[in-house]
């Protein structure tokens, strides 16, 4: 049984006539406007892969802080 992708479904709703040439293999006359989406969507997910480590960095920065306000008491 073929894995069908919520990006398929997407394509057959919005064109069946697209969605059938995706199907055959055929490029897409998009091509360019795909490959600037899919650089956009790689640009996003390597900002999210950095927000642990900021989240880790501002927890680092508050508890520095309050040792700092502590000491000066």
């Amino acid at each position: 049984m073929r894995v069908i992708k919520a990006s398929e479904l997407n394509t057959f709703l919005y064109c069946q006539k697209a969605w059938w040439y995706q199907l055959q293999g055929e490029p897409s006359a998009s091509q360019a406007a795909m490959e600037r989406g899919t650089q956009k969507h790689e640009g996003h997910a390597r900002g999210v892969k950095l927000i642990p480590l900021l989240v880790g960095l501002a927890f680092l920065l508050l508890l520095a802080a309050l040792i700092v306000y502590w000491v000066g008491k």
